[in-house]
């Protein structure tokens, strides 16, 4: 999928996809790096970007 034309994922939908709990999400927010954009009050997340996160080893810090 192209990522100019990715859909932005929900915090819940990206908790899901990583089989993680929303709280784990909300906790690398704070401690990570994790490619989160603010829209408004809520979190939302490309899932290229979090793979290219997870890939390059920096979610297990």
């Amino acid at each position: 999928m192209s990522e100019i034309n990715e859909k932005w994922s929900s915090l819940e939908e990206t908790a899901e996809y990583l089989g993680v709990t929303k709280d784990t999400i909300r906790s690398w927010i704070k401690k990570t790096n994790i490619p989160a954009h603010r829209v408004g009050r809520l979190w939302q997340f490309k899932f290229s970007e979090v793979d290219d996160w997870v890939k390059s080893g920096k979610s297990a810090l």
